[in-house]
Order: C-alpha cells, then structure tokens, then sequence
C-alpha cells in the first residue's frame, strides 16, 4: 500500500531537511524541492496527495504559483508557509486555493495535524461524491412514461424539488412512493447529506421514539449504551417516514416540535439537539380521514403537507406499461445475469387490461416471476401470471336486498333463535333493549311468542 506523498518547498535546506525526516519517521513519502519550477515539475510526475509550500521561493512566490498547479489539479490541498504572516495574505492565499496557511516557525506537531486532516477531507470528499454518484447512477426514475398524471407529476416535482419545505407523498401501496422519496433526496440541495428512512407502520410507540430521537444509557432497561435517533443521524440531510399515518398519537406532538424548533431531546436526556433536516413522509392511508377520526394530529397534518403529492396509481396510466414494464425487465435481467427478455404484443395487451391492484410492485413481481419461470426471451400472455384470487360470486338481481330488509331478517332470526326474548335478542345483537324495541316497532315485526 503507498504512502501519503508529501511535497514540500522550501528553500532553507536544514529546515527542509528537518521537514523531510520529521515526515518520514511518521510514515508519510516526501519529495523535497527548493523552486517554483521543480514545483510544477513535480506536481505533474509525482502525484502528491498534499503540498506544503513555502510563500518565498527563488523564482517566484506562492501565490502566482497556486493558480498554476490548480489549473492542473484543483483537489489536492496546499499548504502554505511564511514568515511575512498577515490577514491580507492569509485571504488571498485561501481564495487562491490554498487550503491552510500558517505562520513560521511553525510547530510540526501542528503541520503533522494539518497534513493528516487535510489529506483525510479530500477523501472524505471524494467518497461522498463517488457514493453520490453511485446513488444518483442507481436511482431509480419515478416518472417513466408519457402518460398525463405522470408528466404532471414530474412537472410539479420539479417544481418543488429545490425548496426545503416538508413533503407529504400519498398515494396507494406499490405506487413508488419511496421511490419518488429518494428522488427529491439525490436531486436536491442536500444529495451529498445524509438520507435516512423509518418505515412507521406496525412500530409500538417505544420503539419508534428510540428510533427516531435515540437514547442514553440507562434511559430504560437493556440501554446499556447511548444510541443516536435517526433525526440525529440525518442532520443536514432528509428524512423519509414511511407510513405516517400509522405513528403513535403521543410521538406526533414530539415530531411536530422537531419540524417546528428543529430540536429534541434524546430518551433519557434533558439536554436539547439541535437538527436541520428535511422531512419526507408518505402514506397510503387518507389523512384527512385519520384527521377527522381523532387519529393524527390536526397540526401535524398541516405541517407535514406543506407540499402534498400523489403518486397515481397503474390503472391510471395504461399507457405507460409497454416502457415500464420495459424498463422493469431490463433491471430484473441484470439483477439475474440474464440475456435481454422482450414482451410479445399478446403479453402487452393482457397487462394493459389487467387492473393492477398491486400496482408498480405487483407489475415487477409479475414480470420477474415470467422471467425465472418461462426461461424465455420473448415473454407472451401466457407466461404471465396476475392474482388469481377468486372472483366474488355475482348476485343474481333477485337475490338483491336493502339494508333495512337484510336488517329486519336479521332481527327476526335472532328472535327467533332466542325464542321471542327481546332482553336476550338484544344483548346478543350487542344493542340496547330499548333500540332493538324501535327496530321492532320501525319494522312492525310481528312473530308468535314475542316477549317483552
């Protein structure tokens, strides 16, 4: 493995000297010169991962020098060190690319430091954007097709997608709503932050809140060491609650204090963290019904949908199945190592009358079953297997009754069953005795051995 490769310039040869053999007894590669030119020279051949330059060499200073070695590498850090140490000089070098500067004599423990942190941002750096790359690459396109509901989707998505402001994403289960979640993300302002999702559906309320805010040790039993909530982890980034309707009433006044002061408190701690995300959130459930039903939090609601989107179900948008489903198989022939599969039109026509109530999922499970099974290239209706849940039998229009007659057969039957007991009939309806007397009044039930 190679060393990190130091350059140094510095004219004072028992200073760049002892430069040098500090350098090399802590395990750095040094390549030591006294010139601007040799400089240059070497910052083509020798590939340093940092530069510690002095600000006054024979031919030249340091600052005509930066803007030549960044026209040639603009990511690599430079040091600059001086004894004509001012606040002028200091901007200067720093707007000219300089990533530190420092005064002589300096402290090597401090240059040590310099070096070693300096070198580690750039990697830092150069991770994230290879992990940003990567991710934006691998990410998947919401707004496949032509179709009218999905370009005015991806038209007011791209409205949007700049702004900070809350997300609510509604839209039925398998619409992509994730999907288009990590989209806002990795074509936003804060791609190169953290993304972090919870799916809230089906968490007790302990384990969401120490999932989202973390914990000290000892907060409650089994804590035996602090943890970090996922509100801290994704500070600066976005975070994606999937499933919000389903979150505990008594966790939703704490989200909507993290939405409205940017802050909360660990499990255990009474000590205030101060955050600065982005919230994402999505459901397939109405929340203005939830509203309505004392089950979310009225505030909440409004803050979380400051821009709301709904993502349109595949029944919806028909037309678009010949590219999406195109688009699905070249994903699932790669994930398989397989050869390109094509769809017949007999297979297209059958997917484009099928309702799809699984939606953009159930299309991929469909077709990625067609695929393992078929063994095919060319997929026809007949490789094709939708739900084959069983029709529900069909009333024959004579068999068709009201309410009100369903109901007042029913009466009677348990009236009769409890052998005209109205007391009993009604404890077994689950009704009051006094309701079930209306029903046999509204209904004039009549029935021999009646009792009252």
């Amino acid at each position: 493995m190679r060393k990190d490769r130091v350059l140094i310039a510095e004219d004072e040869v028992h200073l760049r000297e002892a430069l040098r053999i500090f350098l090399e007894t802590h395990e750095y590669e040094v390549v030591a010169t006294d010139s601007c030119a040799n400089v240059e020279h070497f910052w083509r051949t020798a590939r340093p991962d940092i530069a510690v330059l002095d600000y006054r060499l024979p031919d030249g200073d340091a600052l005509e020098l930066l803007s030549r070695l960044r026209s040639v590498e603009a990511s690599t850090p430079i040091v600059i060190l001086t004894g004509y140490g001012s606040i002028d000089l200091a901007v200067e070098a720093v707007k000219r690319g300089a990533e530190q500067f420092l005064t002589k004599p300096v402290e090597l423990a401090t240059l040590l430091v310099v070096i070693k942190r300096s070198i580690e941002n750039v990697r830092n750096r150069q991770k994230q954007l290879a992990e940003s790359s990567r991710l934006a690459r691998d990410l998947k396109d919401p707004f496949i097709g032509s179709s009218s509901v999905i370009r005015s989707l991806a038209e007011k998505v791209d409205r949007v997608i700049m702004t900070d402001s809350p997300i609510l994403i509604q839209g039925e289960t398998g619409t992509g709503k994730g999907v288009l979640a990590r989209w806002f993300h990795y074509r936003g302002p804060r791609a190169a932050e953290p993304f972090v999702d919870l799916n809230c559906g089906g968490l007790f309320r302990e384990l969401l809140e120490s999932e989202l805010f973390g914990y000290e040790r000892g907060a409650f039993t089994g804590a035996v060491q602090s943890k970090s909530g996922l509100l801290e982890i994704a500070h600066k980034g976005t975070v994606f609650l999937d499933e919000i309707g389903d979150v505990d009433m008594q966790v939703q006044p704490k989200l909507l204090k993290v939405l409205e002061e940017k802050q909360f408190r660990r499990l255990g701690n009474v000590r205030d963290i101060r955050v600065d995300i982005r919230l994402i959130a999505a459901t397939h459930q109405d929340i203005g019904k939830l509203v309505q039903d004392k089950l979310f939090r009225s505030d909440l609601y409004f803050r979380i949908s400051t821009i709301p989107i709904t993502t349109p179900p595949l029944r919806q948008r028909l037309e678009d199945i010949p590219v999406l489903a195109s688009h699905l198989l070249e994903r699932i022939t790669s994930d398989l190592g397989m050869g390109a599969v094509e769809l017949a039109p007999d297979a297209i026509t059958a997917m484009q009358s099928y309702p799809w109530p699984g939606n953009i999922r159930e299309l991929r499970n469909v077709l990625e079953r067609a695929v393992l099974l078929s063994g095919k290239s060319l997929l026809h209706e007949k490789d094709l297997h939708f739900d084959t849940r069983p029709e529900r039998p069909k009333l024959r229009e004579e068999d068709v009754q009201t309410l009100e007659e369903m109901e007042r057969k029913y009466i009677e039957e348990v009236l009769f069953l409890e052998g005209g007991r109205v007391e009993a009939a009604a404890k077994r309806l689950g009704i009051p005795r006094s309701s079930l007397y209306q029903k046999i009044k509204q209904y004039r039930i009549t029935r021999p051995g009646l009792a009252v």
